[in-house]
């Protein structure tokens, strides 16, 4: 039996990241999100959603551009600090001692302790209610050295135990139970063994 409760947002579980910003070292801050997403992949576009009453927000409206940077389970008291922690009173990369590193295409740093940062310019900012959707044509994608296969040079992103937030609570995102596509080849082999 289900209940019937008001309308809310209740899409769980999603990506805890730190978005950082600030084309000048003076003005560059992190903020953590979890209203962020794909929408598009050809060409690649995410969008974060930001209540415009945050710090970062004026900051992001006025360059046009931030980093998306995944978190790991080892950078989970730094996103939740990151969370709560206002930048007009915090260098939240001081006191999380996190560096801000060279991005690649735009002006804001990219957090270079991040396995992957994700570099985006707005195209575009929605005006939804409580928060705001910038949606952001991807420009650059920054890949740690460590998680690259030194063979394949295939990204291994899994092994870097990526964080995930659900219903106000952050979690590691457990063992792998298929991969995309393992429903149908699994069919196929039942197929293949019915035909022999």
């Amino acid at each position: 039996m289900k209940h019937d409760w008001k309308p809310g947002t209740m899409i769980y579980p999603l990506p805890a990241v730190m978005i950082s910003c600030g084309s000048a070292p003076e003005e560059q801050n992190i903020f953590t999100v979890s209203w962020v997403g794909t929408i598009n992949t050809n060409p690649p576009m995410c969008y974060i959603s930001v209540r415009p009453e945050r710090h970062s927000y004026d900051i992001i409206k006025r360059n046009k551009e931030f980093v998306i940077n995944l978190t790991t389970e080892d950078l989970a008291r730094a996103t939740d600090w990151c969370g709560v922690r206002s930048g007009k009173d915090y260098n939240k990369f001081e006191e999380m001692k996190l560096t801000a590193g060279k991005a690649t295409v735009v002006k804001a740093p990219v957090i270079a302790e991040s396995p992957l940062s994700i570099e985006c310019i707005v195209k575009d900012i929605i005006a939804l209610g409580s928060h705001d959707m910038f949606i952001a044509d991807v420009v650059n994608v920054q890949a740690e050295d460590r998680f690259l296969h030194p063979e394949t040079g295939r990204f291994d992103l899994q092994s870097s135990k990526l964080l995930a937030y659900a219903h106000g609570h952050y979690y590691g995102l457990g063992k792998e139970i298929g991969k995309f596509g393992w429903s149908v080849q699994k069919n196929q082999k039942k197929k293949k063994k019915q035909q022999r």
